[in-house]
C-alpha cells in the first residue's frame, strides 16, 4: 500500500515538475544505470562518475532524492577533496620557494659539535656554524640537535656505575588494579636493584602516608645492606615517608616529575606483572589480590628467567645437564598460566 501511495505521489510531483528538473533527474539516472552494467560484482565509481556528481550538487538542489549507488555523504566528501587539491594546487604555483635542505656534510658537522660539546645547545652549536659562514636557521639546528646519536661511552659510564652500586639501592611505586566490584585496589612493592628481588609488597584499598610508612618498616625491620631508595612524586609518599625512610636509616631519592624512566627498575616489574598475571585475572577483593601476588613473586623469584641476570631467575635458579632420553616435566605455576620445566629424576 505504501509503495503505491509513493508511486502516485512521485506522478503528481513530475506532472507539476519544470522541463530542466526532468532532464536532470532523467540525466541522473541513466548515470547511475550505466555504473551498475559495468561487469564488476562491486561497480566502481570512476573519477567521471565523481565529477558528475559534484557538478550535479551544484546545478540541481533535488539531486539527493535519485541517488542509489552512494550515500550523499560520500558526494559531499568528494567535493571536500576536489576543494582541498584545487587549493593546494593553486598554492604551490604562487608559493615562493623555501630554505634547502642542508647537506650531509653540514649535518655530520652538527653532530660533531653536539657530541663533543654535551653543554651546548642549539644556540651555540648555531652561532659556531654562522662563523664557519654556514647560513642554517637556528631551528634547523636545533632539530638536527634533536636527533643527534648520543654518546655511547656516557651511556656505559652509566650502566657502569649503576652496576658497580646496584646491591644499595632499592625502589618502591604503586600501582593501581581494578577489582570485581569496579573499585581499585593499590599494590605497593619494594625492588632491590641487585638481583631484581621484591623485598616487600602490599595490598589495599586506601593507601596513606602512614601506611606506606608502615610498610617500609616491614621491609626493613632490622639492619640491610641498602643505602638508596628511589621513588617519585607521589602524594602519596608525603612527611611520614620521609621520616620513615630516614629512620630506617635510607637516602631517599626523588625521581623528576613525569620522568618513569628515572625509576625504570620499578616500572618494569609492573609491566611484568600485568602481562604475566593482572592481565589475565580479575581479583574479588585486597585478599585475593594478595594471594594472586604472593604465587607471582613466589614464581618471579624462583622460575622466571630474567633478561638483566643473563636469563637467570632472581633467586638463582639451577642449570640441568641435558641428557639424551631423559623426561621433561612441566610444573604448572599460578594454576597453570605458566609453567616450569625441569628433567624428570
Amino acid at each position: 500500500m505504501f509503495d503505491i501511495v509513493r508511486l502516485w505521489t512521485g506522478a503528481i510531483h513530475r506532472l507539476f515538475s519544470s522541463r530542466k528538473t526532468l532532464l536532470l533527474e532523467n540525466l541522473a539516472l541513466r548515470q547511475q544505470l550505466a555504473v551498475l552494467k559495468r561487469k564488476n560484482q562491486r561497480p566502481k565509481l570512476k573519477v567521471l562518475d565523481r565529477v558528475f556528481w559534484i557538478v550535479m550538487k551544484q546545478l540541481w538542489a533535488g539531486w539527493k532524492d535519485c541517488l542509489l549507488v552512494v550515500t550523499p555523504t560520500t558526494v559531499i566528501g568528494w567535493h571536500r577533496a576536489g576543494f582541498r587539491l584545487y587549493w593546494k594546487l593553486l598554492s604551490r604555483a604562487h608559493v615562493t620557494p623555501g630554505r634547502k635542505r642542508i647537506d650531509k656534510e653540514t649535518r655530520d658537522l652538527i653532530f660533531r659539535m653536539a657530541a663533543e660539546n654535551p653543554t651546548w645547545g642549539a644556540p651555540r652549536i648555531h652561532g659556531e656554524l654562522l662563523k664557519l659562514g654556514l647560513d642554517i636557521c637556528e631551528r634547523t639546528v636545533s632539530r638536527w640537535v634533536q636527533r643527534a646519536p648520543r654518546n655511547p661511552e656516557r651511556i656505559r659510564r652509566w650502566q657502569t656505575f649503576l652496576q658497580n652500586h646496584r646491591e644499595a639501592i632499592s625502589a618502591m611505586d604503586f600501582f593501581a588494579v581494578p577489582s570485581v566490584t569496579f573499585g581499585l585496589l593499590y599494590c605497593f612493592f619494594i625492588i632491590g636493584h641487585d638481583r631484581r628481588r621484591i623485598l616487600h609488597f602490599g595490598v589495599t584499598k586506601h593507601p596513606t602516608g602512614c601506611w606506606v610508612a608502615q610498610q617500609l618498616r616491614e621491609a626493613f625491620p632490622y639492619e640491610h645492606q641498602y643505602k638508596h631508595l628511589i621513588f617519585d612524586h607521589d602524594s602519596k609518599f608525603g612527611f611520614e615517608v620521609e621520616a620513615a625512610i630516614e629512620a630506617i636509616g635510607l637516602d631517599a631519592v626523588r625521581t623528576s616529575v613525569r620522568s618513569p624512566w628515572q625509576n625504570g627498575l620499578a616500572e618494569r616489574w609492573v609491566g611484568s606483572c600485568r602481562r604475566d598475571l593482572l592481565d589475565h585475572v580479575i581479583p574479588v577483593n585486597e585478599r585475593h589480590l594478595k594471594r594472586l601476588l604472593s604465587e607471582y613473586v613466589r614464581y618471579y623469584h624462583e622460575d622466571r628467567t630474567h633478561l638483566g641476570l643473563e636469563k637467570d631467575t632472581p633467586a638463582g635458579r639451577s642449570t640441568a645437564i641435558a641428557e639424551k632420553g631423559r623426561k621433561i616435566v612441566a610444573y604448572p605455576r599460578l594454576s597453570g598460566l605458566h609453567h616450569r620445566y625441569d628433567l624428570a629424576a
